[in-house]
């Protein structure tokens, strides 16, 4: 397929999330020639921000593996960045536009454990990644994303198995690698993604909140982030992010010589993108 303007009508493929995994699949399918479009919130929390084309919303534009995303403002303004080979990044964390855009496919990538408001009416076709899915019910398809024997399952009846809460397993680690918030407040990066740290090192302050999230802050009472085991910086959230007590802010990798890993799509992402090609090519070629 060309991305051209009736590719634009015939083929455009609605994505809703834009975080490492998100991208992983939307790299894939504008790999494949398909038109994507991306609908991601007003303020994205992705952690692996160096391969999430989210970071677009901040910065107008996130480059991955060679393939850009732009934000846009508009719906008007799809087709010219579709023209331009590149993927367009819209704020719309209600899907409201997909009536509009009557895509070919809408796959829900926003990885909520839950389902935000996809339903199998926005287009022909419909797939959700993990859990929070029925395949058959609220989307046509659902594609397993837990690490394991069953990661990319492509599932036609039934649920994506239940979210545990504990990372897959790098480097014989697994929940010790993701740090969780410590308390409420606005974080403030010490340390970069891609940076070698120790344990105990900090890597970033909390300025806490004085009783929790959207009140105000008190400078001087800070907590520390600290790297609970020794490896790279994977994942860090953006500087200046306001966060709640337990929200997912770093994600350290404890294999110190992966550094190029870091800012590429993850085999996990790319696993999951290849269940989704699959689906998408099945049903619309």
């Amino acid at each position: 397929m060309n991305r051209n303007k009736d590719g634009i009508k015939n083929n455009l493929i609605v994505v809703r999330g834009g975080g490492d995994i998100a991208t992983g699949t939307i790299h894939r399918l504008w790999s494949a020639g398909f038109l994507v479009l991306v609908l991601e919130t007003d303020h994205p929390a992705a952690i692996r921000r160096q391969v999430s084309v989210c970071e677009a919303v901040y910065e107008g534009m996130a480059q991955v593996e060679g393939m850009r995303g732009v934000r846009i403002d508009r719906i008007e303004e799809t087709e010219q960045v579709l023209s331009d080979g590149d993927v367009p990044i819209l704020v719309d964390p209600n899907a409201e536009s997909i009536r509009r855009l009557s895509p070919s496919a809408v796959v829900d990538a926003i990885l909520a454990k839950r389902n935000l408001g996809t339903d199998r009416t926005m287009a022909p076709l419909t797939i959700g990644l993990g859990p929070g899915f029925t395949a058959g019910v609220d989307v046509d398809f659902v594609v397993e994303t837990m690490r394991g024997h069953n990661l990319g399952r492509v599932i036609r009846s039934g649920r994506a198995l239940p979210n545990t809460g504990v990372p897959g397993v790098i480097g014989g680690y697994a929940s010790e690698r993701v740090i969780h918030a410590e308390a409420a407040g606005v974080i403030h990066n010490i340390r970069h993604i891609g940076d070698v740290v120790e344990q105990g090192e900090i890597i970033a302050v909390i300025d806490r909140m004085a009783e929790g999230y959207g009140e105000e802050l008190n400078p001087a009472d800070s907590c520390p982030v600290k790297a609970t085991i020794p490896g790279l910086i994977r994942g860090l959230i953006r500087d200046g992010y306001p966060v709640t007590k337990g929200f997912k802010i770093a994600d350290i990798d404890p294999r110190k010589t992966e550094y190029d890993n870091v800012f590429t799509i993850s085999d996990k992402a790319r696993c999951i993108a290849g269940s989704v090609l699959e689906i998408i090519c099945a049903h619309l070629l």
